[in-house]
């Protein structure tokens, strides 16, 4: 390794001199070895750097297109959570046994999830009479319907009103989110209105570039339409701070009110078709595997080690 070394300082200290005689300057043997190498590497092309894609853009864009789109996915958002309260139907007050089917049947949910919270003994009373009830069909709004198939829901009227009113939260979340994408797709479809400051990659190009077919584009540019998208499923905190927590100007949050409709409350418990025998007595299986562990059994012991090894 020292030779080499030294054999570039003679090479650096012979390009300083203007001329060189080979009679009156003596170059080392390493020295002549290294002139071919470095004669190769002067003749080799110099690797190009990679240079960051840039579009000149006109500056009214953000004026004609990126903020009008924000503008009014937000006014729509808030119109459709006013739509839906306007739409939404007054629910009609539970008769006493059917109350009393829905609240048991969250009774033995809750005792379930929190039955480490009771000791051995007040579960074990709870769980017997539960299962009992269960099995006995004792919480049954019509204990003379059981065991006969469920009634079609389309001559139920409750069922027809639950219906009616999940037609109408859906009409009233397709209708805009369609006639703004045909309005973008007809005056905005093509543009490129923005670039990321964050690298990503290539799995984000079909998110953040539909409506541009341009295989060379980068990444980070994001198209009118895919805008539109992200304003679609990214405005929750938008409409939170304007409506409150319980708005229906999200489209996500209606999809997910709409999965869980138990989550609602009153007549949503029992979805219509449903058979609320089948449902209680696989609650109560489930009330008969569980295993109890209680949370504070063995807490004597345990408080007076965690003392012994502080001290």
């Amino acid at each position: 390794m020292e030779r080499w070394l030294s054999a570039l300082e003679e090479l650096s200290r012979l390009s300083r001199l203007k001329r060189v005689r080979m009679s009156s300057y003596r170059v080392s043997d390493d020295t002549y070895s290294l002139i071919p190498i470095i004669r190769t590497l002067r003749k080799a092309p110099i690797m190009a750097q990679p240079m960051e894609q840039s579009i000149h853009r006109d500056p009214a864009l953000f004026y004609w297109i990126l903020f009008p789109i924000t503008v009014v996915m937000i006014l729509t958002g808030v119109l459709r959570h006013y739509a839906t309260v306007l739409l939404a139907s007054t629910p009609k007050k539970l008769e006493l046994p059917a109350l009393r089917e829905q609240r048991s049947l969250l009774r033995g949910i809750n005792l379930r999830n929190n039955a480490h919270s009771i000791s051995p003994s007040a579960f074990a009373t709870r769980k017997n009479y539960m299962i009992t009830a269960y099995k006995d069909g004792a919480f049954l709004k019509d204990p003379g319907n059981r065991g006969k198939a469920a009634p079609n829901p389309m001559t139920d009227p409750a069922a027809m009103e639950g219906m009616m009113g999940m037609m109408k939260g859906n009409m009233a979340m397709m209708v805009p989110q369609t006639l703004i994408m045909s309005w973008i797709n007809a005056f905005f479809a093509g543009f490129v209105i923005m670039k990321l400051p964050f690298p990503l990659t290539l799995r984000f190009k079909s998110m953040l570039q539909s409506g541009v077919m341009t295989r060379d584009l980068d990444v980070r540019w994001v198209s009118s339409l895919s805008w539109y998208f992200l304003n679609l499923f990214g405005l929750q905190s938008v409409f939170i701070f304007i409506l409150g927590n319980e708005n229906a100007a999200s489209q996500t949050a209606q999809q997910m009110s709409q999965m869980s409709p138990g989550s609602g409350g009153g007549g949503a418990m029992f979805q219509p078709g449903q058979d609320p025998d089948k449902i209680f007595q696989s609650e109560a299986e489930n009330l008969e595997v569980l295993e109890h562990e209680y949370i504070l059994m063995g807490v004597e012991e345990r408080l007076l080690s965690s003392i012994a090894s502080m001290g």
